[in-house]
C-alpha cells in the first residue's frame, strides 16, 4: 500500500470509531505501531485534527470532512454481493432500503466499475423465509429500534405454546435461522425466540430503559462466557 493510501486508510479508520488504538490501526494496515505513531504524527502536522495520543487511543476532531469517497472494482463487486446476499436474509423493508442504497452507490460509479459489479456471478435466490416470518422478522427489528415491548404468541420445539411480554434486544441470524434475544419478563431472563416459530407478533404501546442486569450489553457478555447448554442466544429448545 503507498504511503499516501495508508494516511487516508487511517482517517477513515479514525473518523468510523469513536476511539481507535494504534494496536487496531497496526492489525488493519499490517504495520508496526510505530509506523502508526509516525503517520499519524504526520497528519496532525499537516492540519488534520486527530485527537489523542500513543498509548490511549485516536478520534477525529468535529467539523473534519473528506471529499466523496470512490470504490474501487473489488469493492464495488464486494459491496454487490454482500447486498445479495442480505436480500435473502433480511425484511421486506430493509431489503428494499438495501437495493435503494445500492443503485445509489452504483450510479456513481465510473462505467468499468459499475459493469464490474453488475456482471458480479453471485446470487442468493429469495427462497430463504417465508412471509411471515419476514414480517415478524421486520416488526422485531423495529421494536428493538424503537425500544417497545412485545407480546409474542411463541411455540417452542415441542410444539409447546406460551405467551411471553419481552423486552426486544436484538436480532440474531445463525445461519438458518434468526433468533430474536429479549428480556423475557416471565421467566425473569434472557431468552432466545426464533423468529420462525413465532405465531403472533404484538408491539406494545409500552416502552423500556435500561435497566443493569437486562441490556444487550450484559446479554453480550454472557454470550462471552464458555457455552453453556441453556445459552440464552442460540436458537434455544425451551425458552
Amino acid at each position: 500500500m503507498r504511503r499516501a493510501d495508508r494516511l487516508f486508510q487511517i482517517v477513515q479508520l479514525i473518523r468510523g470509531r469513536r476511539l481507535t488504538t494504534a494496536a487496531f490501526l497496526a492489525r488493519r494496515l499490517e504495520v508496526s505501531e510505530r509506523t502508526v505513531y509516525r503517520d499519524v504524527a504526520d497528519l496532525q502536522h499537516q492540519g488534520v485534527p486527530i485527537e489523542g495520543e500513543a498509548g490511549i487511543g485516536y478520534r477525529l476532531g468535529a467539523g473534519f470532512e473528506l471529499p466523496p469517497l470512490m470504490f474501487t472494482q473489488d469493492e464495488a463487486r464486494a459491496l454487490v454481493a454482500a447486498a445479495r446476499l442480505a436480500q435473502s436474509w433480511v425484511d421486506a423493508a430493509m431489503a428494499g432500503d438495501i437495493e435503494n442504497a445500492l443503485g445509489k452507490i452504483l450510479s456513481v460509479l465510473p462505467p468499468a466499475a459499475r459493469a464490474s459489479a453488475e456482471a458480479l456471478a453471485l446470487y442468493a435466490p429469495a427462497i430463504a423465509m417465508n412471509d411471515a416470518t419476514r414480517a415478524h422478522l421486520q416488526a422485531l427489528r423495529e421494536a428493538v429500534q424503537a425500544r417497545q415491548k412485545l407480546r409474542l404468541d411463541y411455540r417452542d420445539v415441542n410444539d409447546a405454546a406460551s405467551r411471553r411480554t419481552v423486552r426486544p434486544l436484538g436480532c440474531f441470524y445463525w445461519g438458518k435461522v434468526w433468533t430474536l434475544s429479549a428480556w423475557c419478563e416471565l421467566r425473569g431472563d434472557f431468552r432466545g425466540f426464533r423468529v420462525d416459530r413465532i405465531d403472533v407478533v404484538q408491539v406494545l404501546d409500552e416502552r423500556f430503559r435500561d435497566e443493569p442486569g437486562k441490556t444487550l450489553a450484559d446479554l453480550l457478555r454472557l454470550m462471552r462466557k464458555p457455552a453453556r447448554q441453556d445459552a440464552p442466544c442460540a436458537p434455544p429448545a425451551k425458552p
